[in-house]
């Protein structure tokens, strides 16, 4: 078994982002510029919104963070997005998820210029993808490509089963992975809550890439010997014992999968990491675009 190691190979990313920023300001080229908005106070957004603009201290990219109150009208929030579509200093921009419940997601995102969007949620992004275009790859599956490939992953003509369906992960993973590519040309099953046959599924599974959200929730007994597991799972489960008051879980129950698994990552330390490292290399793309 050999842990897919994000924390190291996301620090190797950064250091080439790095090395390329140099360059561009050797050059007396722009510094690449990433913006965030974040709404609300969620720890768990905090915490990742902190990692994004440490990452671009790292990696010599300028970095501006909008915090906005939770009661923000939607209308409002739209007004802040356009001014970052047309501000020409930034580059690339999140809009931090989740938003509050009387704020439309879907029509945020819509408004983000596509040529800024560097989560790749934008239809426009999501659509040239799908068709094999130029396109800003969601930063998390984006990150999972990175990793088999790293790693030299074979992918090809083996059955890929991702569990999970949403656009940020699932979807766009299971279309990443089926594509005519190096580290693509898989046979892929989506299978997500009202699959019934998971069991049956995972046993047959060449790779396995899960974004359930439901701790430990793939047993020893559901993969074969020789699976390569990716968990992009992250929940917080409550325990007294940890001096945080909880502890970070993935879908998988790594302590028993990893007895069979020849390659699995670890949670925290797997996914999450390259996740940070894709967004600030679609950040380093849509500087370039515009040079």
């Amino acid at each position: 078994m050999k842990i897919l190691d994000g924390k190291y190979l996301s620090n190797v990313i950064k250091e080439e982002i790095k090395e390329s920023v140099d360059v561009r300001l050797s050059s007396g080229m722009k510094k690449p510029h990433l913006a965030a908005i974040l709404v609300g106070d969620d720890g768990a957004s905090l915490t990742y919104i902190g990692s994004k603009v440490k990452s671009c201290k790292q990696v010599g990219f300028e970095s501006t963070l909008i915090r906005l109150e939770n009661t923000i009208s939607e209308n409002n929030l739209l007004t802040e997005i356009k001014k970052l579509n047309e501000n020409k200093n930034i580059d690339g921009y999140i809009v931090q998820l989740p938003l509050p419940k009387h704020i439309n997601e879907e029509k945020i995102l819509l408004m983000v210029d596509p040529h800024k969007d560097v989560d790749g949620f934008h239809p426009t992004n999501f659509g040239r993808m799908v068709l094999e275009l130029p396109s800003f790859i969601p930063a998390t599956p984006f990150g999972i490509m990175e990793i088999l490939k790293r790693y030299d992953i074979q992918t090809s003509g083996k059955n890929c089963l991702v569990i999970g369906r949403s656009n940020i992960v699932g979807r766009p993973i299971s279309v990443l992975m089926s594509q005519k590519s190096s580290y693509g040309n898989a046979t892929v099953t989506v299978a997500h809550s009202r699959t019934e046959n998971i069991k049956e599924l995972s046993l047959k599974a060449d790779i396995i890439i899960s974004a359930l959200g439901i701790p430990e929730f793939i047993k020893e007994n559901m993969v074969k010997q020789g699976v390569v597991v990716i968990d992009v799972g992250i929940t917080r489960v409550v325990d007294k014992t940890n001096s945080k008051g909880y502890v970070i879980k993935g879908d998988v129950d790594f302590k028993n999968v990893s007895k069979k698994a020849s390659y699995i990552t670890p949670v925290p330390g797997g996914v999450g990491p390259m996740t940070i490292a894709m967004l600030l290399k679609n950040t380093l793309l849509a500087c370039e675009i515009k040079d």
